[in-house]
C-alpha cells in the first residue's frame, strides 16, 4: 500500500472484533496454502484468481480486494521482480526456477483478514532461497515487537536491521497498517525505522505487518496499468505478511489455519 494513505489514530478492537478478523484471517490463510499447493511450472495467474474466487465463493465471503481503489482483482499475485499489486493475468505463466508471492484478503462478517507470502516454482537459486527465508523471518522478528508498551519503530527496526544483516533491503515505498472494519486503517507499520519512534502499541490494536524485501535496490517503479510495483533494478522481491492482534498476553497472529 502506498504511504500516507491513512491517518494516524488506530482504532482499537474489542475481544469479539478480533475473534472476527481471527475467523477472517484463517479463511485468508486456508486460501493462501490452498494456491501455494497449486504452484508449479506451466500455471498462468490467472488460474490463482480462479481458484481464489472459488474458495471466497464456497466460503460465502466477499474478496477485500476486488474493487479496492479501482482494483479489478481479487488477488495480488507478483512475480520474480513484482514487489506487490501484480495483475492475474492467462498470458502471465509460471516457469521452472520463478518466485511468486500471493497476497490476498477476504471480508467476513464487516471484518477483513490479509496476509501474503511468497513460493518458489520448483527449483529455485539460492539467492532466492534466501529472499524468501530472510524475509519470513524478518516477519517474525517485526511480531516479536509488537507488544504492548513499544513502539511501531521497534517493529519496523527490527525488520530492517534483519533483512539488511543478510545483505537485502527492504522495500520503503510500501508499508503495513492496521487492519479491521477496513482493509487499511491506521497506523502505518513501515518495514524501516528507528527503535522508540512511532505511535505508542496499544492493545487492541491489529497491525498487518508485511515486510517486502529485495535482492537488489529498495527503489520502485509502477508500471503503465498503475499497480504493477516492481523493483527499479528488476531484482527479485519476495512478501510475507501477517495480521496481528495486540493482546495482554502479547502478540497474536490472526492468519494462522
Amino acid at each position: 500500500m502506498y504511504k500516507k494513505l491513512f491517518g494516524n489514530r488506530a482504532i482499537l478492537k474489542n475481544k469479539w472484533e478480533i475473534e472476527l478478523l481471527r475467523k477472517a484471517n484463517a479463511i485468508v490463510m486456508e486460501v493462501l496454502l490452498a494456491l501455494k499447493e497449486e504452484v508449479k511450472p506451466e500455471k498462468s495467474t490467472f488460474e490463482f484468481e480462479e481458484l481464489a474466487l472459488r474458495i471466497c465463493e464456497k466460503k460465502k465471503v466477499k474478496p477485500a480486494f476486488k474493487g479496492y481503489r479501482g482494483y479489478p482483482y481479487a488477488l495480488c499475485v507478483s512475480v520474480n521482480e513484482v514487489i506487490v499489486h501484480g495483475m492475474p493475468k492467462k498470458e502471465i505463466v509460471l516457469k521452472e526456477g520463478d518466485i511468486v508471492s500471493f497476497d490476498f484478503g477476504v471480508i467476513y462478517e464487516g471484518y477483513v483478514g490479509d496476509a501474503a507470502l511468497t513460493v518458489g516454482v520448483g527449483e529455485i537459486s539460492e539467492t532466492a532461497k534466501n529472499l524468501l527465508k530472510v524475509t519470513e523471518e524478518a516477519l517474525y522478528k517485526g511480531i516479536e515487537k509488537a507488544h504492548f508498551g513499544n513502539r511501531i519503530g521497534d517493529i519496523s527496526s527490527a525488520i530492517q536491521r534483519h533483512v539488511e544483516a543478510h545483505g537485502f533491503n527492504v522495500i520503503r515505498e510500501f508499508v503495513g497498517h492496521g487492519v479491521g472494519r477496513q482493509l487499511h486503517e491506521p497506523p502505518e507499520v513501515p518495514n524501516f525505522g528507528k527503535p522508540g519512534k512511532g505511535p505508542k502499541i496499544e492493545i487492541g490494536m491489529v497491525l498487518a505487518i508485511e515486510p517486502m524485501v529485495s535482492a537488489g535496490d529498495y527503489r520502485v517503479e509502477i508500471l503503465e496499468d498503475g499497480w504493477t510495483a516492481v523493483t527499479k533494478d528488476r531484482s527479485l522481491a519476495a512478501h510475507f505478511e501477517h495480521s496481528v492482534a495486540i493482546t495482554p498476553e502479547g502478540p497474536k497472529i490472526l492468519s494462522k489455519v
